[in-house]
């Protein structure tokens, strides 16, 4: 944007030519005027315009001797004209005036929207004698304007905007909805009416990253509706700026967190009345919550576990097998039976398998596991009684075979001897 151009006319003669007032050491406000990318005009305090740059010309439309000497009034409405002498009156009493709005009409009847900065003209004593003011096609900003409200408003979600003070100056259906309040209700009110004093200064903590980075995320507010009910939700907020690039407020969007929260309780009753144990650990591998199995487990207190890192109660080599399990759960949404062996708080090593899910933030995101421990000490030993007990059988098997060796062999030895006997008999009888 062109900064405004606050010209003073330099000390010198001041001559009347017929095209307004002109000094001999103005050269350079000449050059400057005339050189402008934006559209300037020089005017007198009564709105006559003394000079203007082909920046005006392409604007309107109209050829400069269409536009010079000619007032103010002939290309904008009375109601704009008043508001434009009383930007005069500003700049004669300050020096200067900022974004005041005109709609000129060009030669082919266009209403253009454009916004305008002025800045003093004086003469070598001085004394305001006009204005310098810069137009700004405001066309192209009004469009997108228009568009972001269109956005803003047909947003599924609770949208609203607000000032830097926390004051509501838009907010669309899906706003009304959520709180059950009229857009009249809403609109040009403090968001502290909705929420609580230290919530209230949590919006402006948000406010302030705003500005100083663009956005916040996920800042928490619970809005009170206006049966009563506290919502629970959670705010979006990105940077509402001016023409300049100045943060001048924020766009805020809320996420109703009800039926979230909700499923987030029931998950959280799930766990904690859970048969087997259950612990919830963030990509790290810090242990964020855990159910009263688990504690029996292992023996520890729950703070002796919340808050810990799994590698506590782990080897190094199973810490990074476990960090391995999460990776897969990142990629894959799950993992299972990998093997952990944590030491409980009396020192025994209990080997237990892993079965690992995804816990999912509101977008979507992997931000740690769900994972459920199985007990093995009873599988491995009746695994170990099983061994035993083949080892046994496998014995038995061995004396029986040594058993049949010894049967066997008797067997043929007396059916040796039968024949032998046999045979005597038969030499005997001859």
């Amino acid at each position: 944007m062109a900064r405004p151009l606050e010209l003073g006319m330099q000390r010198g003669v001041v001559e009347a030519d017929g095209r307004g007032v002109k000094s001999r050491g103005s050269l350079d406000a000449d050059i400057i005027i005339a050189n402008a990318p934006d559209p300037v005009f020089v005017s007198d305090l009564e709105g006559k315009i003394l000079r203007a740059n082909d920046a005006v010309s392409q604007l309107l439309g109209f050829r400069q001797d269409e536009v010079l000497e000619q007032s103010l009034s002939r290309f904008i409405s009375p109601e704009e004209t008043r508001e434009f002498t009383a930007a005069l009156r500003e700049v004669v009493e300050r020096g200067v005036t900022r974004n005041a709005r005109l709609n000129p009409r060009s030669a082919s009847g266009e209403v253009i929207p454009t916004t305008l900065n002025a800045s003093a003209l004086r003469d070598p004593d001085g004394k305001v004698i006009g204005g310098i003011g810069i137009l700004r096609d405001m066309r192209e900003l009004d469009k997108a304007r228009a568009y972001a409200e269109s956005l803003i408003k047909n947003a599924p979600d609770p949208v609203f905007v607000s000032d830097l003070e926390g004051k509501i100056l838009q907010a669309n259906d899906a706003v009304s909805a959520l709180l059950g309040f009229r857009p009249d209700e809403v609109l040009e009110q403090s968001l502290s009416r909705f929420i609580s004093p230290e919530e209230t200064r949590e919006f402006t903590a948000a406010l302030r990253e705003v500005v100083a980075r663009g956005v916040t995320r996920n800042a928490r507010l619970n809005p009170r509706s206006a049966s009563g009910e506290v919502i629970p939700t959670t705010l979006n907020a990105s940077a509402l700026r001016n023409p300049d690039g100045k943060v001048i407020g924020a766009i805020g969007i809320l996420r109703d967190m009800r039926e979230l929260d909700k499923a987030r309780a029931y998950a959280e009753s799930l766990i904690k009345n859970a048969p087997d144990p259950v612990f919830v650990s963030d990509l790290e591998g810090k242990i964020l919550q855990a159910n009263d199995a688990v504690f029996a487990l292992l023996g520890f207190r729950p703070d002796e576990l919340i808050e810990q890192s799994l590698s506590r109660i782990i080897s190094p080599e199973e810490t990074r097998a476990f960090l391995a399990a999460l990776r897969e759960v990142v990629e894959r949404g799950v993992t299972r039976n990998a093997r952990l062996n944590p030491r409980s708080a009396s020192g025994e090593v209990i080997p237990t398998t892993l079965n690992a899910s995804a816990l999912r933030d509101p977008d979507g995101k992997v931000i740690g596991a769900i994972g459920i421990l199985r007990d093995m000490r009873e599988y491995e030993e009746v695994v170990r009684d099983l061994e035993q007990s083949k080892s046994e059988l496998q014995e038995k098997i061995l004396d029986l075979e040594k058993f049949e060796e010894v049967v066997v062999g008797r067997e043929l030895k007396m059916i040796a001897l039968e024949k032998e006997l046999e045979s005597l008999r038969k030499k005997s009888r001859g």
